[in-house]
């Protein structure tokens, strides 16, 4: 399924299916996926840069768009940290990347999971935002098991404009996101 289909289901089933279920007046109300954040940690980058280079390379290959690497904001002793040393990597997807890493995200990696049963449906923030750990970067059918120097998790925001979690957790399961059933 390519990312256009994934827009063009949101935008002929799954925005006019939101539209009746929560009654809203306009179609400006309906909620959308704003926006996904890929959020990398790369903590052993204090003691070797290498890893923050790696976790960039990663992160390019996956997303397709250049990382921003992120610093500290304080200082913290028990983890060896000072302020501004970089400690991640992280990219904000819109538009069409956005849909196809939706898509690749849905469809490909999370299916690809050991013993995979769904999503858990409850890591909504309280405004419709969902938030999800990835615990390897193999996952994506792009990345190569050879050139990879570590394992690294990563995490992957959906940024919605629901009000609500019920909203936002109605939205992506239109989409097609796999959800745990209890």
């Amino acid at each position: 399924m390519a990312s256009n289909q994934v827009r063009e289901r949101y935008v002929n089933d799954v925005a006019p299916a939101l539209m009746e279920e929560f009654a809203y007046k306009s179609p400006m109300q309906v909620p959308r996926v704003k926006k996904i954040v890929v959020n990398i940690g790369v903590g052993e980058a204090l003691d070797n840069a290498k890893a923050l280079d790696a976790a960039v390379e990663d992160m390019r290959i996956i997303t397709g768009q250049q990382p921003v690497i992120t610093k500290a904001k304080k200082s913290i002793a028990a983890f060896k940290l000072r302020e501004g040393r970089s400690i991640g990597v992280k990219v904000d997807l819109r538009g069409e990347r956005m849909w196809a890493l939706l898509d690749r995200l849905m469809n490909v990696a999370l299916p690809r999971t050991r013993d995979f049963s769904g999503i858990n449906p409850d890591s909504f923030d309280g405004r419709g935002n969902y938030t999800l750990g990835i615990r390897e970067q193999l996952l994506f059918p792009e990345i190569e098991y050879d050139k990879i120097d570590k394992v690294r998790g990563m995490e992957v925001t959906i940024v919605t404009s629901a009000q609500t979690d019920e909203e936002g957790r109605r939205l992506l399961d239109l989409l097609g996101m796999p959800f745990r059933e209890y």
